[in-house]
C-alpha cells in the first residue's frame, strides 16, 4: 500500500478557489489510480473526482463537473485537486485515495489506500 497525505485545506469565501495536494509514498505511485472523495458533517463519504495511472482519464461528480479539476504529477508522487467557484455545500473533509488496481471510479471500496483529510470549509 501507498501513505497517503492530504494537505491544502483550508477557509475560503464563496467563489473563491483552494488547491488540494496529496503525496504519496511507499509504493509505485504511477500505477495506482487515484480518487478524491469528501464527507460533510453527517452525511456519507462521497465521490469527487477521479484519475487513471497515465492521468489520460479523468471522472467527475455531477456536482463538481465543470469546477474541479483532478491532475497528477508522477514524478513528485502528488496528485492534485483544484478547485474553483466554491459553494458552502462544498464544505467537507476531503480525502485522497489509491487504487492499486488501477481503479479510478466512483466506489470507494475499490480503492485501497486512504489519506487522513484535510478539511475545506467554504463560507457564505
Amino acid at each position: 500500500q501507498v501513505q497517503l497525505v492530504e494537505s491544502g485545506g483550508g477557509l475560503v469565501q464563496a467563489g473563491g478557489s483552494l488547491r488540494l495536494s496529496c503525496a504519496a509514498s511507499g509504493r509505485t505511485f504511477s500505477m495506482y489510480g487515484l480518487g478524491w472523495f469528501r464527507q460533510a458533517p453527517g452525511k456519507e463519504r462521497e465521490f469527487v473526482a477521479a484519475i487513471s495511472w497515465s492521468g489520460g482519464l479523468v471522472s467527475y461528480s455531477d456536482s463538481v463537473k465543470g469546477r474541479f479539476t483532478i491532475s497528477r504529477e508522477n514524478a513528485k508522487d502528488t496528485v492534485y485537486l483544484q478547485m474553483s467557484s466554491l459553494k458552502p455545500e462544498d464544505t467537507a473533509v476531503y480525502y485522497c485515495a489509491a487504487s492499486r488496481s488501477g481503479y479510478y471510479g466512483t466506489h470507494a471500496k475499490a480503492y485501497d489506500s486512504w489519506g487522513q483529510g484535510t478539511q475545506v470549509t467554504v463560507s457564505s
